[in-house]
């Protein structure tokens, strides 16, 4: 992938970015919830059950990179992404119309963009989608009332058997993935505005994420830090292993 050509001005703007006052009044009132997770969790499982409910909407982010081949089968403009040019994303990162937004590999700008949340509140909806750390802390500074939750396997056992069912993956992008989790957890222990919820079964899960949604009790909050500190420490010999 070409590198982008307007990298040093995507730079510029995103290093003192602010959403607009405009877009800010746009997504008061949105319920926002946004998903983090390790590798192989269920977070993609969880969103698409959120969805069948009809009860949320799933935010689509914006891409600077064209669409490309999945399984034979080539991307879709508003299904993977929205496919927009470099000239596009700048005039609304300009105007403040993205809630965050990041270069990725120097090739690509991705984020979420208001119009996307508009869409959400419209339909009388909850926004839903999926984010790294990244862009957690971004979303939490421009909206401080988001519903973050962090997904979490039942047990390392469970996690890791979950992880070998993706099929072959090279050694190096294993160890990618895992590292990217232990960033997670880190996360996790580090930060006290995540929602635990444990994976054990999906019905359950998404049952979980909407009590928290209308603002119930979580009954996985308490065992989450605990359940965090136990993967952490037993993914952290298996990377050792891996070196």
């Amino acid at each position: 992938m070409a590198e982008l050509r307007h990298y040093q001005e995507f730079k510029d703007i995103l290093d003192k970015y602010h959403i607009s006052s405009r877009a800010q009044q746009a997504t008061k009132d949105l319920r926002l919830v946004l998903l983090l997770a390790p590798t192989s969790a269920g977070k993609n499982t969880i969103i698409r059950r959120q969805l069948k409910t009809g009860g949320y909407y799933f935010v689509v982010s914006d891409t600077t990179r064209p669409p490309r081949e999945n399984d034979g089968v080539m991307e879709q403009n508003g299904k993977e992404y929205w496919f927009r040019t470099e000239e596009e994303m700048l005039a609304d990162l300009k105007a403040g119309e993205f809630l965050e937004s990041e270069i990725i590999h120097n090739q690509q700008v991705s984020g979420i963009s208001i119009r996307e949340l508009e869409k959400a509140q419209k339909e009388g909806k909850i926004a839903i989608t999926d984010v790294d750390i990244k862009g957690v802390h971004s979303v939490i500074k421009a909206k401080p009332d988001t519903i973050v939750i962090m997904l979490l396997p039942p047990s390392f056992e469970e996690w890791q058997r979950r992880f070998a069912g993706r099929g072959h993956m090279r050694p190096d992008e294993q160890k990618r993935r895992l590292e990217t989790s232990r960033n997670i957890f880190q996360e996790g222990l580090a930060q006290d505005y995540y929602h635990f919820v444990i994976s054990e079964n999906i019905e359950q899960s998404g049952g979980i994420i909407n009590a928290i949604v209308e603002g119930k009790a979580n009954p996985h909050q308490g065992r989450g830090r605990s359940l965090i500190e136990h993967l952490q420490s037993s993914l952290n010999d298996k990377l050792a292993s891996m070196y």
